[in-house]
């Protein structure tokens, strides 16, 4: 659900789509209601602005010129880079570990920086699953925390889907308006049908 966008208007799904499809619906939306409209990324969860000045193609090349949100693979460092490989996407990065732990490393076929890496992309193979999962449950508490927070049994919602109480989680949330109860179980529960 990465790079989608969703706004509400009220209780009521206004649009959802892409970062453009959904600023220019808000944009129109706009000149004719009277009511707040939050835009969600879906991603996170969070709230968001669109910047909606100017027209259509002025907003659009704004959004265009936003930066992506920064790869798993490579991050900028917030210092000037020194050591490592820039043209490859390496980074050198300061690691805290014991003695012994180094001289594991350093044991190991490649050295210190080919078993670190085999080692992270294991870890993330590994536990991939559930940090969607986890990524998910968070997106839909963010959510639901902006825009359902004063509705009925929130609490016991955020528990249950904290729980992963799938079955208690949609039935605590059945009577809430049906645009936010859907998104809600979207962001929540969508990768894993």
């Amino acid at each position: 659900m990465q790079g989608t966008y969703t706004a509400f208007v009220g209780q009521r799904r206004l649009a959802s789509g892409t970062a453009g499809d959904v600023a220019l619906a808000v944009k129109r939306a706009t000149q004719s209601l009277d009511q707040p409209i939050i835009i969600f990324d879906d991603g996170t969860g969070r709230s968001i602005d669109f910047d909606l000045r100017g027209d259509d193609r002025e907003v659009l090349a704004r959004l265009a010129k936003l930066a992506p949100p920064p790869s798993e693979e490579a991050e900028a460092p917030a210092e000037p880079r020194g050591r490592g490989r820039p043209k490859l996407g390496v980074v050198a990065r300061e690691v805290t570990l014991l003695p012994r732990h180094w001289e594991w490393l350093n044991a190991q076929a490649g050295g210190a920086s080919v078993a670190l890496r085999k080692l992270v992309d294991e870890a993330r193979r590994a536990s991939g699953d559930k940090d969607r999962e986890r990524q998910a449950r968070d997106a839909a508490y963010h959510f639901m925390s902006t825009i359902a927070g004063n509705l009925p049994q929130f609490e016991e919602a955020s528990r249950a889907l904290f729980a992963d109480d799938r079955r208690r989680f949609t039935g605590l949330i059945a009577d809430w308006p049906t645009d936010i109860r859907d998104h809600i179980v979207k962001l929540a529960y969508s990768d894993r049908a």
